[in-house]
């Protein structure tokens, strides 16, 4: 973008009269500039960025007259069409049909759904107005077709190396061959509430049958050897990235140099939500959804424990093994939490991730009951993978937001046995990163 010329920023707002004459001027002043290629970077910026929405028309229409068919200039009328002024929006759907725009298509199925289905006599649909007749009217003039089979197989061929790329993206290869397989069928899930002298909540995962696919998950949480040869392959590509992940920050542990966390067979912690799905997706999967780290943990028979239903201290890495003290109830538990200090106590909180196997699940995965929370894709009030839209904005504006939480499985190495069920939900703000906080990944069975 480049700046835009104080001189068509001099809106004058006093009255009507003045405001639409020092609009006019504006309009006049954007012709003469930009009629030529070398004007487009002034159009393209002023509709992005100039804060009167007429402005911003006038300058789609300006960009579509004189500019259709350069990439730069298709794209920001295409941009357009999401303005949050209808009357920008409209003006660009208009002059994408009057144009046929081609490159707006992605932008158009975004509003009115894909496939176009509604040339069929069969179809219906819910539009609100006169944006969804602009859209419409748009995609049947690039397509040049009213016929629905016709439409749909245009739009196809259209998104046909869209779809290739998604296709490979989606079939990248498992990183890891130290899986475990889950099999497919139904499991026990969530508890009955139950009296905890930790106060610690299990009445919010309801107990139910589910059926769960097959899927594979890692053996162990994804240890720093693994996620170094992540942090080393990726660098500051972006490539894995989440689309709403914080602009210009690394994946790189928080205690990375913290001796305590980071040898290398011990479990990543000092990552975020981000820096786990980043990984997954490197790795060929993703990040468990909570009923399936359930199942994994669990197996069928809906057992309180990993192994099983009784409690046994020498299968789990929790709060009494990691600070060689018991604990009996929350104000014990607080009181021996306070005295968590950076580098010193405990000296060696966290085990490493292959430790323990007596600890295993019915599946054979290590250690999804303590050592580190680990990560799912879970949101933690709704239930349904995280869809978080954060982007740009500063944790205090979103850390009372529903959407900013993600369930946490497991317990960890400050944990009392009450959050060491399979069944106890922990959640975590999305951004946050903590020393307690690990994750493991599943991946899709494609033999």
């Amino acid at each position: 973008m480049v700046d835009i010329p104080a001189e068509l920023l001099e809106i004058d707002d006093t009255d009507d009269d003045r405001y639409w004459a020092s609009v006019g001027r504006a309009v006049a002043l954007m012709e003469h500039k930009g009629r030529t290629a070398d004007g487009i970077p002034l159009l393209t910026s002023l509709v992005a960025a100039h804060p009167e929405w007429p402005v911003r028309a006038a300058a789609v229409r300006l960009l579509a007259e004189h500019h259709a068919g350069d990439p730069d200039a298709d794209a920001a009328v295409a941009a357009a069409t999401h303005d949050t002024v209808d009357w920008v929006s409209f003006t660009a759907l208009k002059v994408i049909a009057e144009h046929r725009i081609a490159a707006a298509v992605p932008d158009l199925i975004r509003i009115s759904g894909w496939p176009s289905n509604f040339t069929r006599p069969d179809f219906t649909r819910k539009p609100v107005g006169c944006g969804a007749a602009f859209t419409k009217r748009a995609l049947l003039a690039i397509f040049g077709t009213r016929d629905p089979a016709e439409l749909r197989r245009l739009e196809d061929e259209y998104f046909a190396d869209m779809h290739k790329r998604l296709e490979a993206a989606r079939k990248r290869p498992r990183r890891n061959d130290d899986v475990v397989l889950v099999p497919g069928g139904p499991a026990i899930i969530g508890a009955k509430a139950e009296p905890d002298p930790f106060r610690m909540t299990q009445g919010d995962n309801t107990l139910r049958v589910v059926d769960v696919p097959t899927f594979l998950i890692d053996r162990t949480a994804v240890t720093n050897a693994r996620y170094r040869e992540f942090l080393e392959e990726v660098g500051d590509s972006g490539e894995f990235d989440h689309p709403d992940q914080p602009e210009g920050r690394s994946h790189v542990p928080a205690h990375w140099h913290d001796p305590r966390f980071n040898a290398p067979d011990l479990p990543v912690v000092g990552i975020d939500w981000y820096d786990a799905y980043a990984f997954a997706n490197w790795a060929g999967g993703s990040l468990p959804s909570e009923v399936q780290w359930e199942k994994a943990a669990r197996g069928v028979d809906g057992r309180r424990y990993p192994w099983g239903d009784e409690w046994d201290p020498a299968r789990v890495n929790y709060v009494e093994r990691s600070f060689g003290t018991a604990v009996s109830d929350l104000d014990s538990l607080e009181a021996l939490l306070v005295t968590v200090s950076q580098g010193e106590n405990p000296a060696h909180p966290v085990l490493p991730a292959d430790a323990l196997p007596e600890g295993a699940s019915p599946y054979g995965a290590l250690q999804m009951s303590g050592n580190v929370w680990e990560i799912t894709r879970t949101n933690f009030y709704t239930g349904e993978d995280m869809d978080p839209f954060f982007k740009g904005r500063h944790p205090l504006e979103f850390m009372n937001r529903k959407d900013a939480f993600h369930v946490l499985r497991g317990g960890t190495w400050t944990s009392p046995p009450s959050c060491l069920t399979t069944f106890y939900r922990g959640k975590d703000l999305l951004t946050d990163r903590h020393n307690e906080v690990g994750f493991r990944c599943v991946y899709e069975v494609t033999d």
